[in-house]
């Protein structure tokens, strides 16, 4: 049962994948959704993409600025958003990174596995 319970700032814990130059996260697969808890060094950015899984994302340290749909949002901790399918964005952080928690619904297949990127090997988005 312990396999089930897991701590944010554990970094053993969970799936490693480098998301682009400084963006990393570890992933938490489930069977109907998944969790990314995303760390993005201070000024650095994730690239800009889409992806048909929907995705809420939460603020959980720091603050930066949400690229959605064409739109930038300053955020700070605490503050949460949903991205629909297919609707690109991305994540620019602010002075001191950010750790941001992701949900996907459904999980991101590519994403079960470690390694580098954000994209599928496959995909075109």
């Amino acid at each position: 049962m312990k396999e089930k319970f897991f701590n944010l700032d554990d970094l053993t814990q969970g799936i490693r994948r480098e998301l682009g130059p400084g963006v990393t996260t570890r992933i938490f697969p489930g069977d109907h959704a998944m969790l990314s808890v995303v760390r993005i060094e201070a000024h650095a950015q994730s690239d800009l993409h889409a992806h048909e899984q929907e995705q809420w994302g939460v603020l959980l340290r720091g603050s930066g600025t949400r690229i959605q749909g064409g739109e930038e949002f300053e955020v700070k901790e605490g503050d949460f958003w949903r991205t629909p399918p297919n609707v690109p964005h991305a994540f620019r952080a602010g002075s001191n990174g950010v750790t941001v928690l992701d949900v996907f619904s459904p999980p991101r297949e590519e994403y079960r596995v470690g390694g580098t990127g954000i994209h599928s090997p496959q995909s075109a988005d």
